[in-house]
């Protein structure tokens, strides 16, 4: 039997990655290598990256 926490909240631990953390894991995933093989030894990396990325997009477009 498949039970769903109420109110729609995720089971599991907490996830705080956002959609271009989980992008960037899909990728290094599909790469593949013994580098990218588990995504939360790279989280740190990862993170500058998306920061990186998601300020030059707010650079550029002026959204926040």
């Amino acid at each position: 039997m498949n039970q769903q926490p109420p109110n729609g909240a995720a089971a599991g631990p907490a996830d705080d990655r956002d959609y271009l953390d989980k992008a960037l894991d899909a990728v290094e995933k599909k790469i593949g290598g013994q580098r990218f093989a588990d995504p939360n030894k790279n989280r740190a990396m990862n993170e500058k990256i998306t920061d990186a990325i998601r300020k030059a997009f707010e650079k550029v477009t002026g959204y926040v």
